[in-house]
Order: structure tokens, then C-alpha cells, then sequence
């Protein structure tokens, strides 16, 4: 019971009362304004009926924030996975078709499983697969395929073209005024006024103003949307070829909806002073994703901005969630003809403007200066997203790996260094800082990582290497304070190592090992005490003892230069 008691978040809200509900509605509604033309531009984005955008907000976002450990977080559709279910579906259905449908269904259910188990089974931290630079090289190349292919929307035309002779009438049709205009408003209030619903009141304009002049007739408008509550969908089998071709997007799409998720989770979770739980949320997000599969329409995701808005709004529980859904069921119920007349260029304006956001390319800036490796797999991971357009998912999938080879190589080769002692008094690596040893006929050296499988290798290479070239060597000393664990594999190397040092009179000597590893090591015998073993429990002691070994310089700083 106790296992189940955590996913019921919601008996931590507070009591409502009139002056909390005032501010969880004022909050809900200025989301509500922001997510309803949100929901329905980013419906289009995935191809799907634009009202499907607008049903992911309701029972998907009532049943994430129910059972979240975040509860002000605005589910519904988001940027990247609305492309990314676009992407995946082009070429196996019509865009807005019953069977394009049908596949987004099944991608919300697959996805919505897969993050529903992980969430049970307290696997939270498989996100970590996806790192830092992975998703943000991933980002910036989405954010400029979404961008680019909302141009032809954005001017009226169905493909792009190079021909310069069909620009003129392209850029003063009806469509392009409409989409250019509405861009460029768009982007003022962004600058001057990002508090006011901009989205909603260039959508409202334009809604009156193509009523007024007839712009059905001169370009295409969103038309009438159905008003009400979905219709329970029972999604139909797909047959197992479908199915295969829908793993790895739906996989690609929990992975990249739940980064989002976490990226907004977080900041609240630290903003309250509270722990964020990775499993539940996976548990909540994958409930959403379900109610969103039987609800007709696609994969659920967290907005980032639209959750910032929530907080920036004074939102203090999840009852500004549930306010917000109230607005959005209000809007279904009685503002669908209200957005009928809405030209379709205004739509991508909206988009366009919305994953402007995303794009920052002086974040590969920033990351080269943090680090090099880490600044190609971002490179890698938007070189392969723009390559493998619209199978986009490859660029995450190819960022985990390189991700993933970059850190087995880490493993496989750890820090290994000899030390010598600094003049402030700390260890430091001898060569780079061009210190004197710390005793002659003496190898110090320090490990930095784990003494396991992947390490145990070079850890044996280093001490081996160092013996042939310097045979005069009568003393190892191993500096053991950073290694916190010991495998079976790095146990034998040591047993293994200790024997041949000790058969050539070389003395071993082990400063700081931590209770764990020492535990290890003697339950297998391998830390007996005798004359070629010395253990000391801190590296001053240590340093003592080696000390009378060789005394050191009695000015070390003039030893140093």
C-alpha cells in the first residue's frame, strides 16, 4: 500500500479557500490563454485535427498533475514532441488522416506504457541516457527543421522554391501578409509586453479581421472545430509491421517528453525546497499519455514556457492546473467558432515564434569552453538530426551512443597519476606541476575512479609500465582515498599485482583505503599484514612514513622550482 500511497501526490495540496482559489484562477487563466492557440498550433505541428492539441489538456493534465510530484507543471503538447511525432509518422499515413490518427494513437500508447512501468519500478534514472549535450544539440537542430517547415505555411505556398521570379507574389498574397504581419506583432509583444497573452490576441485579431474581409476566399483558415468533450477512442490493431516501425520513435518520445518534464519539474521542486521524484513523475506522465491515446490524440509532453508561466503567475498549487483545464474545457464547450476564421499563416506565425525560444546556437559556444568531447556529441547529435530529417529520432538515438562510447572510454581509462607533494601542502600530479618525488626508489600514485573492471587494467598497466622503466623502484605507494568501490575483477588485479611486487622485495604501501574496499580485499585474503604491506588511515601519515624512507628537502617550495 505504502508503494501506491506515494503517487497520490494530491493529498498534499492545500485546503482551498477563497483567497487561494482568486490566485489559482487568475494563474490557470493566464495559462489558459496561452496553452488553448498553443494546443491547437502545435496539433498542426504533429499532424494531427487541431482540436486533438486541445484534448491532450484535459484529462492527460488532470491525471499528471493528480499523481506528480510536480504539480504546476502545463501538460499537454510541446515543441519537440509534436515534431518528433510528425517526423515519425511521415511517410505511413496522410497527415490529419483516421490511419495518421490511429498511429499517433499507438505512439502515445507505447510511450505512455514504457514511461508508466518505469515509473513503477523506480527507474527514474534511466534519463540519465540522454545527457546534457545530447538533448541540447537535439534541440537546436529541431527547433530549425520546426521553423523551416513552417515557412511554406507562414507565405501560403505548398514547397519551397529557389525561384526568385515567384517571391514577389508569394510575399504580397493574402497568406504572407497575414503570417508576416502576425510574426512580427507577435514578436514585439514577446520584447515589449511578454506578460500579455500574445498568442491569443493576434489570433482573436486575425480571427475578426479575416471574418471582415472574406480570407477564406483568398487563402486557407482553420475552419470550424468540433466543440465538446472526445469521444472515448478504442485504438485498432495495427498488425506487428506497424507496430516495429513505432518502437523506436515511441521510445525517442518518452525519453525527450520526460527531459522536457524533468527540466520544468525541477525548477518548481527547487523553487518550493522540496524533492523532486523522478519515478513518480515517470508514473504521472505516463497516465497522461494514456488518457491522451484513448482521448484520440498524441503523446503528452510538459512546456517548458507555458510551466514557467504557471509559477510566474503566482500559481501555488495544483489547483491553478485544474483551473486551466476548466478554461480549456470552457473554450471546447463554446469558443470553436470563435477560431474558425483564423487564417492557417497565423498558425505557423505562432509556432514559429514559440520555438524561437529553443533555438540558442551560442550554447555550442558555452559548451566548448566547458568541454571539447562533450561539444561534439552535441555536434553530432544535430548534425544527424538535420541529416536524417524527418526520421529526427536518429539524432537522439545516435547521441545516446556516441554518449554512452565517450563514457565507457572514461571508465575504460581512468585518471592515473604519480603525485608529488605541492607547496600547499596538497598532492598534486608530479609531472604537470613539476614536482620532486616524494621519497627516492618510490612510485606514488592516485586513482581516480573505481577499482572495477573497467579500470582494474590500466590501473595494472600504469604500476607495470612504471617498474620496467625505473627497476631502481623499492617502494608503491597508493594514494586510495578516491577509489569507493572494489569489483571481483579489481580484487584478483590487486591480489595479483601485491604477489609480484612482493616477489621482487617491493614494498606496498596504501594510504586512506576507505572500510569498504578494505573489507573486500581482506574477506579475500588479499590484505594480509606483513613486510611488504603497510597500511595508514590518513595521508599525512602517510607522508610521514615515507618521509623517513628518504627525508624530503627541508624547503619544499625550492625543491619545487
Amino acid at each position: 500500500m505504502a508503494s501506491t500511497n506515494r503517487f497520490l501526490t494530491s493529498r498534499e495540496w492545500p485546503r482551498l479557500t477563497a483567497p487561494l482559489a482568486r490566485t489559482e484562477v487568475l494563474a490557470g487563466l493566464t495559462v489558459a490563454l496561452v496553452m488553448i492557440p498553443q494546443a491547437v498550433a502545435y496539433a498542426g505541428l504533429a499532424g494531427m485535427p487541431l482540436v486533438t492539441g486541445l484534448y491532450t489538456c484535459l484529462i492527460p493534465a488532470l491525471l499528471a498533475v493528480l499523481f506528480g510530484s510536480a504539480n504546476r507543471l502545463s501538460v499537454g503538447p510541446a515543441a519537440l514532441t509534436c515534431v518528433l511525432i510528425g517526423a515519425s509518422l511521415t511517410g505511413m499515413a496522410e497527415p490529419g488522416s483516421p490511419e495518421w490518427v490511429s498511429l499517433a494513437v499507438w505512439l502515445s500508447l507505447l510511450s505512455g506504457v514504457m514511461q508508466l512501468m518505469l515509473g513503477l519500478g523506480n527507474y527514474g534514472w534511466l534519463i540519465n541516457l540522454v545527457s546534457a549535450p545530447v538533448m541540447m544539440g537535439f534541440t537546436q537542430a529541431a527547433s530549425l527543421l520546426i521553423m523551416g517547415s513552417q515557412v511554406p505555411g507562414l507565405l501560403g505556398i505548398k514547397a519551397w522554391s529557389w525561384n526568385l521570379s515567384t517571391w514577389s507574389s508569394w510575399l504580397t498574397g493574402w497568406p504572407a501578409l497575414f503570417g508576416l504581419s502576425s510574426l512580427v506583432v507577435l514578436l514585439l509583444l514577446r520584447k515589449f509586453k511578454p506578460r500579455w497573452p500574445g498568442i491569443m490576441l493576434v489570433m482573436g485579431i486575425a480571427s475578426v479581421i479575416g471574418y471582415a474581409t472574406n480570407y477564406q476566399d483568398h487563402g486557407s483558415v482553420v475552419g470550424l472545430l468540433p466543440s465538446g468533450l472526445p469521444d472515448f477512442y478504442w485504438p485498432v490493431w495495427p498488425g506487428l509491421d506497424v507496430l516495429n516501425q513505432l518502437w523506436v520513435p515511441a521510445i525517442v518520445i518518452a525519453l525527450v517528453s520526460f527531459l522536457e518534464t524533468a527540466s520544468s519539474a525541477r525548477i518548481e521542486c527547487q523553487r518550493d525546497g522540496k524533492r523532486w521524484n523522478d519515478s513518480t513523475e515517470l508514473f504521472s506522465q505516463g497516465l497522461a499519455k494514456l488518457a491522451s491515446a484513448f482521448s484520440g490524440s498524441f503523446p503528452t509532453s510538459t512546456s517548458f514556457s507555458r510551466s514557467a508561466l504557471m509559477l510566474y503567475s503566482g500559481a501555488r498549487s495544483g489547483w491553478a492546473v485544474v483551473a486551466s483545464v476548466g478554461f480549456v474545457l470552457l473554450a471546447l464547450l463554446i469558443l470553436m467558432p470563435a477560431l474558425q476564421y483564423v487564417p492557417r499563416s497565423v498558425m505557423a506565425a505562432a509556432v514559429i515564434v514559440a520555438v524561437l525560444n529553443l533555438f540558442q546556437p551560442r550554447q555550442f559556444l558555452k559548451l566548448w569552453r566547458i568541454d571539447r568531447v562533450e561539444t561534439v556529441t552535441a555536434g553530432v547529435s544535430f548534425a544527424i538530426t538535420l541529416a536524417t530529417a524527418p526520421r529526427i529520432y536518429w539524432g537522439v538515438m545516435t547521441g545516446v551512443l556516441v554518449g554512452l562510447s565517450h563514457f565507457l572510454h572514461t571508465r575504460l581509462h581512468p585518471r592515473i597519476i604519480e603525485v608529488g607533494l605541492h607547496p600547499d601542502g596538497s598532492l598534486r600530479d608530479r609531472h604537470l606541476w613539476k614536482l620532486p618525488p616524494l621519497a627516492q626508489h618510490l612510485y606514488a600514485l592516485r586513482m581516480d575512479a573505481e577499482l572495477d573492471f573497467a579500470a582494474a587494467s590500466d590501473f595494472e598497466r600504469a604500476i607495470t609500465d612504471h617498474l620496467m622503466q625505473h627497476p631502481d623502484v623499492r617502494h608503491v605507494c597508493l594514494f586510495a582515498q578516491p577509489i569507493n568501490r572494489v569489483d571481483v575483477t579489481g580484487v584478483e588485479t590487486f591480489g595479483q599485482l601485491h604477489r609480484q611486487l612482493a616477489s621482487r622485495g617491493i614494498c606496498l604501501h596504501i594510504s586512506g583505503i576507505k572500510l569498504p574496499i578494505e573489507k573486500a580485499l581482506r574477506r579475500a585474503g588479499e590484505l594480509h599484514d606483513g613486510p611488504c604491506l603497510k597500511l595508514y588511515r590518513t595521508d599525512a601519515e602517510a607522508l610521514q612514513a615515507l618521509n623517513s624512507l628518504d627525508p624530503l628537502p627541508a624547503d619544499i617550495a625550492a625543491a619545487a622550482i
